[in-house]
């Protein structure tokens, strides 16, 4: 059986997901900061939810800068710290599930775990999609992530954009394995169907039994419409009376094997009619010969 194509758009979107979830996860870069005064112009300060790190144009990037304002005692770092990892456990737990439940090197897949895949990995893009939503809320927000005053400016960072493409791929790659659950469903249906019922259905309104009368047929529909051949009401009739006498001896057929046979019979009522003939002629009238 070929694999569907909701199972394999689930199981090519939900990997992108992950890795691009992961990147935003460990990579400083959910908010640039630049403009500070009394530093050159060209220098910028990366922060994400585990390190800062400070580039200059002309120098390489120096990671692990002290956190001067607070900005990892923010709520929205804190909770982006714990939903991003619990987003990222899910994932992987989403994708061994999705494995199982396609199951490409088998020949038939596993639709009810399959969507249940669909349905985790829907969990875990929302579990992505909400810290990520709720730090570019407050980005710019100075009390809830601290950062200096003006004229210093906040911007969006990479980080941040990979994180919002990476739950939304998770969110459309459950989306499409949690459809799995549809064939599955049928079959279930399907096979609630063949089956007996249990126990007989009690009726909600009483039942009355009525039994009509059966209605006057005409003989032959009456007494050959149920496959079975039945006298006629005056057969039976005439059936049950005696009959009067004693059956007569019938004399046994004679077959006629030979011409002797045949000839045997000729013979005697020749000789009958010879005899006839010859009584007659004496008793009433001259025959020729005495003329």
């Amino acid at each position: 059986m070929r694999t569907p194509v909701v199972m394999t758009l689930g199981m090519v979107l939900a990997p992108c997901g992950l890795l691009l979830n992961l990147t935003a996860t460990l990579a400083p870069g959910w908010r640039l900061v630049k403009g500070f005064l009394n530093q050159p112009v060209d220098v910028e300060l990366y922060q994400g939810l585990w390190d800062m790190c400070r580039e200059q144009s002309s120098r390489e990037r120096q990671c692990g800068q002290q956190d001067v304002w607070g900005y990892f005692e923010a709520e929205p770092v804190r909770v982006a710290r714990g939903l991003m990892v619990t987003s990222l456990a899910v994932t992987a737990l989403g994708l061994l599930l999705a494995s199982l439940g396609v199951r490409c090197w088998q020949e038939e897949p596993r639709f009810a775990l399959a969507g249940l895949s669909g349905a985790v990995l829907f969990a875990a893009g929302l579990l992505s999609l909400i810290p990520v939503s709720w730090y570019n809320h407050f980005l710019a927000d100075r009390s809830v992530l601290p950062a200096d005053a003006s004229p210093v400016t906040v911007h969006v960072s990479y980080s941040l954009v990979l994180g919002y493409l990476g739950s939304c791929l998770l969110l459309l790659g459950g989306f499409s394995l949690a459809l799995s659950f549809a064939p599955w469903c049928e079959e279930r249906c399907r096979r609630r169907r063949k089956e007996p019922p249990r126990s007989p259905r009690r009726s909600s309104v009483s039942t009355v039994h009525v039994d009509w009368p059966e209605p006057a047929l005409p003989p032959a529909i009456k007494y050959y419409s149920d496959g079975r051949h039945r006298p006629r009401p005056h057969d039976v009739a005439n059936a049950g009376k005696p009959k009067a006498g004693f059956p007569l001896p019938r004399p046994q057929p004679r077959a006629y094997t030979n011409q002797m046979d045949v000839l045997r019979g000729e013979e005697a009522h020749s000789a009958r009619d010879s005899a006839g003939s010859a009584g007659s002629c004496h008793a009433s009238l001259p025959c020729d010969s005495d003329l």
